[in-house]
Protein backbone atom coordinates (compact mmCIF):
# COMPACT_ATOMS: atom_id res chain seq x y z
CA UNK A 1 0.00 0.00 0.00
CA UNK A 2 1.21 3.50 -0.85
CA UNK A 3 1.37 6.25 1.80
CA UNK A 4 2.76 9.18 -0.22
CA UNK A 5 2.18 10.50 -3.74
CA UNK A 6 5.89 10.41 -4.51
CA UNK A 7 6.08 6.73 -3.61
CA UNK A 8 2.93 6.06 -5.64
CA UNK A 9 3.90 8.02 -8.76
CA UNK A 10 7.47 6.72 -8.72
CA UNK A 11 5.92 3.26 -8.97
CA UNK A 12 3.18 3.84 -11.55
CA UNK A 13 5.55 5.68 -13.91
CA UNK A 14 7.54 2.42 -14.18
CA UNK A 15 4.54 0.48 -15.51
CA UNK A 16 4.76 -0.18 -19.26
CA UNK A 17 2.12 -1.67 -21.54
CA UNK A 18 4.73 -3.81 -23.32
CA UNK A 19 5.47 -5.66 -20.07
CA UNK A 20 2.02 -7.28 -20.00
CA UNK A 21 0.74 -9.76 -22.55
CA UNK A 22 -2.91 -10.10 -21.47
CA UNK A 23 -5.63 -9.67 -24.07
CA UNK A 24 -6.65 -5.99 -24.32
CA UNK A 25 -9.46 -4.80 -22.01
CA UNK A 26 -9.84 -8.20 -20.30
CA UNK A 27 -8.02 -7.12 -17.15
CA UNK A 28 -9.78 -3.74 -17.17
CA UNK A 29 -13.19 -5.37 -17.15
CA UNK A 30 -12.18 -7.94 -14.55
CA UNK A 31 -10.73 -5.38 -12.12
CA UNK A 32 -13.65 -2.98 -12.65
CA UNK A 33 -16.04 -5.82 -11.78
CA UNK A 34 -14.07 -6.41 -8.57
CA UNK A 35 -14.42 -2.66 -7.84
CA UNK A 36 -18.21 -2.85 -8.37
CA UNK A 37 -18.15 -1.39 -11.92
CA UNK A 38 -17.70 2.32 -11.17
CA UNK A 39 -17.61 3.13 -14.92
CA UNK A 40 -21.38 2.44 -15.09
CA UNK A 41 -22.27 4.97 -12.40
CA UNK A 42 -21.95 8.25 -14.30
CA UNK A 43 -22.89 9.77 -17.66
CA UNK A 44 -20.04 10.39 -20.07
CA UNK A 45 -18.90 11.78 -23.41
CA UNK A 46 -16.14 9.66 -24.99
CA UNK A 47 -13.52 11.32 -27.22
CA UNK A 48 -10.96 9.82 -29.61
CA UNK A 49 -8.81 11.40 -32.31
CA UNK A 50 -5.27 12.20 -33.35
CA UNK A 51 -5.48 15.92 -32.51
CA UNK A 52 -8.02 18.21 -30.87
CA UNK A 53 -9.28 15.97 -28.05
CA UNK A 54 -7.96 18.22 -25.29
CA UNK A 55 -9.24 21.44 -26.84
CA UNK A 56 -12.67 19.90 -27.47
CA UNK A 57 -12.82 18.62 -23.90
CA UNK A 58 -11.84 22.07 -22.65
CA UNK A 59 -14.61 23.75 -24.66
CA UNK A 60 -17.18 21.20 -23.46
CA UNK A 61 -16.09 21.58 -19.84
CA UNK A 62 -16.34 25.37 -19.97
CA UNK A 63 -19.85 25.25 -21.49
CA UNK A 64 -21.22 22.60 -19.11
CA UNK A 65 -19.62 24.19 -16.07
CA UNK A 66 -20.95 27.65 -16.93
CA UNK A 67 -24.43 26.11 -17.25
CA UNK A 68 -24.11 24.94 -13.64
CA UNK A 69 -23.10 21.29 -14.04
CA UNK A 70 -20.49 19.34 -12.07
CA UNK A 71 -18.11 18.20 -14.81
CA UNK A 72 -15.44 15.53 -14.56
CA UNK A 73 -12.69 15.39 -17.18
CA UNK A 74 -10.10 12.71 -17.89
CA UNK A 75 -7.31 14.00 -20.12
CA UNK A 76 -3.71 13.20 -21.02
CA UNK A 77 -0.88 13.78 -20.83
CA UNK A 78 -0.47 15.88 -17.69
CA UNK A 79 1.69 19.00 -17.78
CA UNK A 80 3.10 18.98 -14.24
CA UNK A 81 1.36 16.45 -11.95
CA UNK A 82 -0.47 13.22 -12.70
CA UNK A 83 -3.44 14.56 -10.66
CA UNK A 84 -4.20 16.92 -13.59
CA UNK A 85 -5.44 13.96 -15.63
CA UNK A 86 -8.67 13.80 -13.62
CA UNK A 87 -10.41 17.02 -12.65
CA UNK A 88 -13.82 18.18 -11.45
CA UNK A 89 -14.74 21.65 -12.68
CA UNK A 90 -11.06 22.11 -13.48
CA UNK A 91 -9.77 21.14 -10.01
CA UNK A 92 -7.40 18.12 -9.99
CA UNK A 93 -8.00 15.09 -7.78
CA UNK A 94 -6.51 15.53 -4.29
CA UNK A 95 -3.49 13.41 -3.34
CA UNK A 96 -5.43 11.64 -0.58
CA UNK A 97 -8.16 10.57 -3.03
CA UNK A 98 -5.62 9.45 -5.62
CA UNK A 99 -3.90 7.29 -2.99
CA UNK A 100 -7.22 5.91 -1.70
CA UNK A 101 -8.30 4.65 -5.13
CA UNK A 102 -4.80 3.53 -6.10
CA UNK A 103 -4.59 1.39 -2.97
CA UNK A 104 -7.92 -0.23 -3.80
CA UNK A 105 -6.43 -1.19 -7.18
CA UNK A 106 -3.26 -2.45 -5.46
CA UNK A 107 -5.35 -4.66 -3.19
CA UNK A 108 -7.16 -6.30 -6.11
CA UNK A 109 -3.98 -6.77 -8.15
CA UNK A 110 -2.24 -8.51 -5.25
CA UNK A 111 -5.30 -10.64 -4.42
CA UNK A 112 -6.17 -11.78 -7.93
CA UNK A 113 -3.13 -11.21 -10.18
CA UNK A 114 -0.13 -12.09 -8.01
CA UNK A 115 0.97 -8.46 -7.99
CA UNK A 116 1.34 -8.23 -11.80
CA UNK A 117 0.20 -4.68 -12.51
CA UNK A 118 -1.27 -3.49 -15.80
CA UNK A 119 0.14 -0.43 -17.63
CA UNK A 120 0.40 3.10 -16.25
CA UNK A 121 -2.55 4.29 -18.32
CA UNK A 122 -4.77 1.37 -17.24
CA UNK A 123 -3.98 2.01 -13.57
CA UNK A 124 -4.74 5.73 -13.87
CA UNK A 125 -7.97 4.90 -15.73
CA UNK A 126 -9.03 2.56 -12.90
CA UNK A 127 -8.40 5.35 -10.38
CA UNK A 128 -10.38 7.81 -12.51
CA UNK A 129 -13.47 5.60 -12.80
CA UNK A 130 -13.64 5.12 -9.02
CA UNK A 131 -13.14 8.82 -8.31
CA UNK A 132 -15.86 10.09 -10.61
CA UNK A 133 -18.32 7.38 -9.51
CA UNK A 134 -17.95 8.50 -5.88
CA UNK A 135 -18.08 12.22 -6.61
CA UNK A 136 -21.60 12.26 -8.10
CA UNK A 137 -20.59 14.29 -11.14
CA UNK A 138 -23.25 15.24 -13.68
CA UNK A 139 -21.11 14.14 -16.64
CA UNK A 140 -17.53 13.02 -17.34
CA UNK A 141 -15.53 13.92 -20.46
CA UNK A 142 -13.33 10.89 -21.15
CA UNK A 143 -10.36 11.09 -23.55
CA UNK A 144 -8.93 7.90 -24.97
CA UNK A 145 -5.22 7.39 -24.41
CA UNK A 146 -4.15 5.64 -27.61
CA UNK A 147 -6.52 4.64 -30.39
CA UNK A 148 -9.98 3.72 -29.20
CA UNK A 149 -11.08 0.16 -29.92
CA UNK A 150 -8.63 -1.41 -27.47
CA UNK A 151 -8.12 1.64 -25.26
CA UNK A 152 -8.47 1.20 -21.50
CA UNK A 153 -11.30 3.77 -21.45
CA UNK A 154 -13.41 1.81 -23.95
CA UNK A 155 -15.49 0.09 -21.28
CA UNK A 156 -18.05 2.91 -20.93
CA UNK A 157 -21.38 3.40 -22.65
CA UNK A 158 -21.45 7.17 -23.17
CA UNK A 159 -24.22 9.63 -23.94
CA UNK A 160 -22.36 10.34 -27.18
CA UNK A 161 -18.96 9.87 -28.79
CA UNK A 162 -16.69 12.36 -30.57
CA UNK A 163 -13.91 11.58 -33.08
CA UNK A 164 -11.92 14.76 -33.72
CA UNK A 165 -9.33 14.14 -36.45
CA UNK A 166 -7.35 11.26 -37.97
CA UNK A 167 -3.67 11.32 -38.88
CA UNK A 168 -0.89 8.75 -39.03
CA UNK A 169 0.40 8.23 -35.49
CA UNK A 170 1.52 5.31 -33.30
CA UNK A 171 1.60 3.28 -36.51
CA UNK A 172 3.11 0.24 -34.74
CA UNK A 173 -0.09 -0.01 -32.69
CA UNK A 174 -2.79 1.61 -34.82
CA UNK A 175 -1.77 0.66 -38.36
CA UNK A 176 0.11 2.30 -41.22
CA UNK A 177 -2.82 3.74 -43.21
CA UNK A 178 -5.44 6.37 -42.38
CA UNK A 179 -8.13 3.73 -42.85
CA UNK A 180 -6.53 1.46 -40.24
CA UNK A 181 -6.09 4.31 -37.76
CA UNK A 182 -9.71 5.38 -38.36
CA UNK A 183 -10.92 1.83 -37.67
CA UNK A 184 -9.16 1.86 -34.29
CA UNK A 185 -10.56 5.29 -33.37
CA UNK A 186 -14.04 4.27 -34.54
CA UNK A 187 -13.91 1.49 -31.96
CA UNK A 188 -15.43 3.90 -29.43
CA UNK A 189 -18.69 4.06 -31.43
CA UNK A 190 -21.41 2.19 -29.49
CA UNK A 191 -24.69 0.63 -30.64
CA UNK A 192 -27.28 3.37 -31.14
CA UNK A 193 -25.13 6.11 -29.50
CA UNK A 194 -24.65 9.32 -31.53
CA UNK A 195 -21.14 10.08 -32.82
CA UNK A 196 -19.89 13.54 -33.82
CA UNK A 197 -17.02 13.57 -36.32
CA UNK A 198 -14.51 16.26 -37.28
CA UNK A 199 -12.53 14.03 -39.67
CA UNK A 200 -12.10 15.47 -43.18
CA UNK A 201 -9.98 12.83 -44.92
CA UNK A 202 -12.40 10.81 -47.06
CA UNK A 203 -10.53 7.51 -46.65
CA UNK A 204 -10.74 7.78 -42.86
CA UNK A 205 -14.24 9.22 -42.86
CA UNK A 206 -15.60 6.36 -44.97
CA UNK A 207 -14.40 3.85 -42.38
CA UNK A 208 -15.94 5.81 -39.49
CA UNK A 209 -19.28 6.21 -41.26
CA UNK A 210 -19.33 2.50 -42.09
CA UNK A 211 -18.77 1.54 -38.43
CA UNK A 212 -21.45 4.02 -37.34
CA UNK A 213 -23.91 2.53 -39.84
CA UNK A 214 -23.17 -1.04 -38.68
CA UNK A 215 -23.81 0.03 -35.08
CA UNK A 216 -26.93 2.07 -35.91
CA UNK A 217 -25.24 5.13 -34.44
CA UNK A 218 -26.49 8.53 -35.67
CA UNK A 219 -23.42 10.16 -37.26
CA UNK A 220 -22.94 13.95 -37.54
CA UNK A 221 -20.01 15.02 -39.71
CA UNK A 222 -18.37 18.47 -39.81
CA UNK A 223 -18.82 19.97 -43.28
CA UNK A 224 -21.80 17.75 -44.05
CA UNK A 225 -24.27 17.69 -41.15
CA UNK A 226 -23.03 20.87 -39.46
CA UNK A 227 -20.84 23.69 -40.76
CA UNK A 228 -18.68 26.63 -39.76
CA UNK A 229 -18.11 29.75 -41.86
CA UNK A 230 -17.11 33.43 -41.81
CA UNK A 231 -14.05 32.88 -39.61
CA UNK A 232 -12.43 36.15 -38.54
CA UNK A 233 -9.27 36.25 -36.39
CA UNK A 234 -9.12 39.36 -34.20
CA UNK A 235 -6.34 40.27 -31.76
CA UNK A 236 -7.73 38.47 -28.70
CA UNK A 237 -10.69 36.55 -30.08
CA UNK A 238 -11.82 34.96 -33.30
CA UNK A 239 -15.40 34.76 -34.53
CA UNK A 240 -17.31 32.25 -36.65
CA UNK A 241 -20.80 31.24 -37.76
CA UNK A 242 -22.18 27.81 -36.85
CA UNK A 243 -25.08 26.01 -38.57
CA UNK A 244 -26.72 22.63 -38.04
CA UNK A 245 -30.08 21.95 -39.71
CA UNK A 246 -32.38 24.77 -38.55
CA UNK A 247 -30.04 25.92 -35.75
CA UNK A 248 -27.77 28.86 -36.54
CA UNK A 249 -25.39 30.82 -34.32
CA UNK A 250 -23.71 33.92 -35.74
CA UNK A 251 -20.49 35.63 -34.64
CA UNK A 252 -19.62 33.01 -32.04
CA UNK A 253 -16.60 34.33 -30.06
CA UNK A 254 -13.68 31.95 -29.47
CA UNK A 255 -10.69 32.65 -27.24
CA UNK A 256 -8.46 29.93 -28.69
CA UNK A 257 -6.64 30.92 -31.87
CA UNK A 258 -6.52 29.07 -35.18
CA UNK A 259 -8.98 27.64 -37.71
CA UNK A 260 -8.54 24.16 -36.23
CA UNK A 261 -9.87 25.50 -32.92
CA UNK A 262 -13.02 26.67 -34.70
CA UNK A 263 -13.47 23.06 -35.86
CA UNK A 264 -12.94 21.78 -32.31
CA UNK A 265 -15.41 24.34 -30.95
CA UNK A 266 -17.98 23.25 -33.55
CA UNK A 267 -17.66 19.65 -32.32
CA UNK A 268 -18.30 20.86 -28.78
CA UNK A 269 -21.33 22.92 -29.87
CA UNK A 270 -22.76 19.94 -31.75
CA UNK A 271 -22.25 17.71 -28.71
CA UNK A 272 -24.04 20.22 -26.47
CA UNK A 273 -26.93 20.54 -28.93
CA UNK A 274 -27.20 16.74 -29.10
CA UNK A 275 -27.37 16.51 -25.30
CA UNK A 276 -29.96 19.27 -25.33
CA UNK A 277 -32.07 17.51 -27.96
CA UNK A 278 -32.04 14.36 -25.82
CA UNK A 279 -33.31 16.60 -22.99
CA UNK A 280 -30.39 15.34 -20.91
CA UNK A 281 -29.08 18.84 -20.15
CA UNK A 282 -30.45 22.36 -20.09
CA UNK A 283 -27.88 24.66 -21.71
CA UNK A 284 -28.59 28.03 -23.31
CA UNK A 285 -27.01 29.43 -26.47
CA UNK A 286 -25.68 32.26 -24.30
CA UNK A 287 -23.83 29.77 -22.08
CA UNK A 288 -22.20 28.32 -25.21
CA UNK A 289 -21.09 31.73 -26.48
CA UNK A 290 -19.81 33.00 -23.13
CA UNK A 291 -17.89 29.79 -22.37
CA UNK A 292 -16.14 29.70 -25.75
CA UNK A 293 -15.11 33.34 -25.35
CA UNK A 294 -13.30 32.37 -22.12
CA UNK A 295 -12.01 28.84 -22.76
CA UNK A 296 -8.22 28.44 -22.77
CA UNK A 297 -6.08 25.31 -22.83
CA UNK A 298 -2.53 25.24 -21.52
CA UNK A 299 0.10 24.19 -24.05
CA UNK A 300 -2.17 24.66 -27.08
CA UNK A 301 -1.07 27.83 -28.87
CA UNK A 302 -0.52 29.27 -25.43
CA UNK A 303 0.80 32.82 -25.85
CA UNK A 304 3.17 34.00 -23.13
CA UNK A 305 4.66 37.44 -22.65
CA UNK A 306 7.86 38.26 -24.54
CA UNK A 307 6.56 36.72 -27.81
CA UNK A 308 6.74 33.07 -26.76
CA UNK A 309 4.24 30.49 -27.99
CA UNK A 310 3.90 27.01 -26.46
CA UNK A 311 2.15 24.44 -28.62
CA UNK A 312 2.07 20.66 -28.25
CA UNK A 313 1.96 19.97 -32.00
CA UNK A 314 3.08 16.36 -31.70
CA UNK A 315 2.40 15.19 -35.27
CA UNK A 316 2.33 16.64 -38.79
CA UNK A 317 -1.40 17.46 -38.65
CA UNK A 318 -0.82 19.43 -35.43
CA UNK A 319 2.22 21.16 -36.93
CA UNK A 320 0.21 22.22 -39.99
CA UNK A 321 -2.47 23.70 -37.72
CA UNK A 322 0.20 25.49 -35.65
CA UNK A 323 1.75 27.05 -38.76
CA UNK A 324 -1.61 28.19 -40.10
CA UNK A 325 -2.38 29.81 -36.72
CA UNK A 326 1.01 31.55 -36.62
CA UNK A 327 0.34 33.05 -40.04
CA UNK A 328 -3.08 34.27 -38.88
CA UNK A 329 -2.01 35.71 -35.52
CA UNK A 330 1.60 36.80 -36.25
CA UNK A 331 1.69 37.32 -40.03
CA UNK A 332 4.70 39.69 -40.10
CA UNK A 333 7.03 38.11 -37.53
CA UNK A 334 10.09 35.84 -37.79
CA UNK A 335 9.40 32.31 -36.56
CA UNK A 336 12.11 30.68 -34.45
CA UNK A 337 11.19 27.09 -33.56
CA UNK A 338 12.50 24.96 -30.69
CA UNK A 339 11.52 21.33 -31.14
CA UNK A 340 11.80 18.17 -29.03
CA UNK A 341 9.78 15.02 -29.47
CA UNK A 342 9.35 11.34 -28.70
CA UNK A 343 10.51 8.67 -31.12
CA UNK A 344 7.07 7.28 -32.09
CA UNK A 345 5.97 10.16 -34.34
CA UNK A 346 6.23 11.26 -37.97
CA UNK A 347 8.99 13.85 -37.46
CA UNK A 348 10.12 14.17 -41.07
CA UNK A 349 6.84 15.69 -42.24
CA UNK A 350 6.50 17.96 -39.19
CA UNK A 351 10.06 19.26 -39.60
CA UNK A 352 9.62 19.77 -43.36
CA UNK A 353 6.57 21.94 -42.63
CA UNK A 354 8.50 24.03 -40.09
CA UNK A 355 11.49 24.32 -42.45
CA UNK A 356 9.29 26.14 -44.98
CA UNK A 357 8.61 29.11 -42.70
CA UNK A 358 11.31 28.98 -39.99
CA UNK A 359 13.87 31.77 -39.64
CA UNK A 360 15.66 29.21 -37.46
CA UNK A 361 14.93 25.80 -35.98
CA UNK A 362 16.63 24.44 -32.86
CA UNK A 363 16.42 20.80 -31.84
CA UNK A 364 16.78 19.40 -28.37
CA UNK A 365 15.59 16.46 -26.26
CA UNK A 366 13.95 15.64 -22.94
CA UNK A 367 14.98 13.11 -20.34
CA UNK A 368 12.64 10.26 -21.25
CA UNK A 369 13.60 6.74 -22.42
CA UNK A 370 11.68 7.13 -25.70
CA UNK A 371 12.90 10.66 -26.46
CA UNK A 372 14.19 11.20 -29.99
CA UNK A 373 17.86 12.32 -29.88
CA UNK A 374 18.32 15.97 -30.84
CA UNK A 375 20.98 15.13 -33.41
CA UNK A 376 18.65 12.70 -35.23
CA UNK A 377 15.92 15.31 -35.37
CA UNK A 378 18.38 17.90 -36.73
CA UNK A 379 19.39 15.54 -39.56
CA UNK A 380 15.80 15.63 -40.82
CA UNK A 381 15.87 19.41 -41.26
CA UNK A 382 16.98 21.24 -44.40
CA UNK A 383 16.86 24.66 -42.73
CA UNK A 384 20.05 26.70 -43.14
CA UNK A 385 19.75 28.08 -39.60
CA UNK A 386 19.39 24.78 -37.75
CA UNK A 387 21.22 23.68 -34.60
CA UNK A 388 20.87 21.08 -31.88
CA UNK A 389 21.79 20.63 -28.23
CA UNK A 390 21.01 17.70 -25.92
CA UNK A 391 20.34 20.01 -22.95
CA UNK A 392 16.97 21.64 -23.58
CA UNK A 393 17.45 24.32 -20.91
CA UNK A 394 20.65 25.48 -22.60
CA UNK A 395 18.94 25.42 -26.00
CA UNK A 396 15.89 27.40 -24.88
CA UNK A 397 18.01 29.90 -22.94
CA UNK A 398 20.25 30.48 -25.98
CA UNK A 399 17.35 31.12 -28.39
CA UNK A 400 15.58 33.44 -25.95
CA UNK A 401 18.75 35.47 -25.41
CA UNK A 402 19.48 35.80 -29.14
CA UNK A 403 16.02 36.87 -30.37
CA UNK A 404 14.91 40.41 -31.23
CA UNK A 405 11.52 42.16 -31.17
CA UNK A 406 10.50 40.83 -34.61
CA UNK A 407 10.97 37.22 -33.47
CA UNK A 408 8.31 34.83 -32.21
CA UNK A 409 9.83 31.87 -30.35
CA UNK A 410 7.69 28.76 -30.84
CA UNK A 411 8.38 25.92 -28.42
CA UNK A 412 6.74 22.82 -29.82
CA UNK A 413 6.72 19.04 -30.18
CA UNK A 414 5.92 16.60 -27.39
CA UNK A 415 3.52 17.82 -24.71
CA UNK A 416 5.96 16.38 -22.17
CA UNK A 417 8.55 18.83 -23.52
CA UNK A 418 6.02 21.69 -23.42
CA UNK A 419 5.18 20.84 -19.81
CA UNK A 420 8.82 20.98 -18.70
CA UNK A 421 9.55 24.26 -20.50
CA UNK A 422 6.31 25.80 -19.25
CA UNK A 423 7.17 25.06 -15.63
CA UNK A 424 10.74 26.28 -16.15
CA UNK A 425 9.54 29.56 -17.64
CA UNK A 426 6.97 30.06 -14.88
CA UNK A 427 9.72 29.65 -12.30
CA UNK A 428 11.61 32.47 -13.99
CA UNK A 429 14.53 30.36 -15.24
CA UNK A 430 15.26 32.56 -18.25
Amino acid sequence: MFKTMKECTDFIFTLKAVDHKRAPLVLMREVLALLNNPQDKFRAIHLAGSNGKGSTVNALREILQLAGYKVGAFTSPHLEQVNERMTINGIPIADKDFLLYMNRVVEQIHLHYKGEFPSFFEVVTLIMFQYFADQAVDIVLVETGLGGRLDATNVITPELSIITTISLEHTAFLGDTLAKVAFEKAGIIKEGIPVIVGVKNEEALTVIQQVAEERHAPCFVLGKDFNVANKIQDTNLQYFHYKKANIEMTDVPLKMAGSHQVNNASLAITAILTLREKQAFNISDESIRQALANAQWAGRFEQLQSNIVLDGAHNSEGTAALIQTLKEVYPNQNYRFIYAALSDKDHANSIALMDQIAASISFTQIDLPNAMPAEKLARLSMNRAKEFHNDWEEMVRKVLHQRDEKDIVIITGSLYFIAEVRQWLQEGER
